[in-house]
């Protein structure tokens, strides 16, 4: 295999790991990684407050709920 198939080969594989995904939702590849951190952000939120509301009931009644629907809508509404 001479070198241009090598690097035709990990620049195929570059593009399946990192950049077909987002080119498919209109996005850059740090487009992509900016709503997927802030996504994954707010999950984490949302299981703390679930976590502090399955410990005492009375904290964080709606949180985790509120943002997973927040969240929902930002999915929803991105395309």
């Amino acid at each position: 295999m001479s070198d241009a198939d090598t690097a035709a080969k990990q620049r195929g594989i570059i593009t399946t790991l990192f950049l077909d995904h987002p080119a498919s939702v209109n996005e850059s590849y740090f487009g992509h990684m900016r709503f997927a951190l802030g996504f994954a952000f707010w999950l984490g939120v949302a299981a703390v407050a679930a976590l502090v509301h399955a410990v005492v009931p009375a904290l964080c009644e709606t949180t985790a709920s509120r943002i997973l629907k927040r969240l929902h809508a930002r999915i929803e509404n991105r395309h």
